[in-house]
């Protein structure tokens, strides 16, 4: 088992990278709210996860303000950039919807793996004081999972129907 000193370094590098990792799923939902027309039971969960991930990331700050540290600025600037160009490339597409429900599912399910990962090693390291903290932003994510996977198959055939009308498919005009 590794020292506590080297659990400690590997916890704190997991919540400045998981605090980027929300930092870029917000600039992912954001603009994706700002373009549905069709889809507004997609709008608003979006609309109530990103304020789900503003808790999440404060969560993350305070247990990193525990540790006397904070979040990596260069990071969360990189990670947002990145997630900024997943969506414009996702909006210049025709089933923007289904692109981005595909890649949501995805990301979700990436964000569960940080938090599993972080509540190993905040039990290996004894930091069990952020365990609350994380476990809630878990279940946070795979609430998101869980109401993408249910909501697939409303938005794939809500976009079939509207792209067998010719109306507009995702954003509005």
């Amino acid at each position: 088992m590794p020292s506590h000193d080297v659990l400690r370094e590997l916890f704190i590098t997991g919540l400045v990278n998981a605090h980027a990792v929300e930092k870029q799923a917000l600039s992912i939902m954001t603009p994706q709210v700002a373009r549905i027309e069709h889809y507004p039971e997609v709008a608003d969960r979006l609309r109530a996860h990103i304020e789900e991930t503003n808790g999440q990331i404060a969560r993350l700050e305070e247990i990193l303000a525990s540790f006397e540290t904070s979040s990596s600025t260069i990071k969360d600037l990189g990670l947002s950039m990145s997630g900024s160009m997943a969506a414009i490339t996702h909006s210049m597409a025709g089933d923007e919807i289904v692109k981005n429900s595909f890649a949501n599912y995805a990301f979700e399910h990436f964000e569960i793996a940080a938090y599993k990962s972080l509540l190993v090693m905040a039990d290996d390291g004894g930091f069990s004081t952020a365990t609350a903290a994380l476990k809630q932003s878990l279940g946070e994510e795979e609430a998101m999972a869980a109401w993408i996977d249910e909501s697939l198959p409303m938005v794939t055939r809500r976009y079939a129907t509207l792209y067998a009308e010719g109306g507009s498919l995702n954003a509005k005009v």
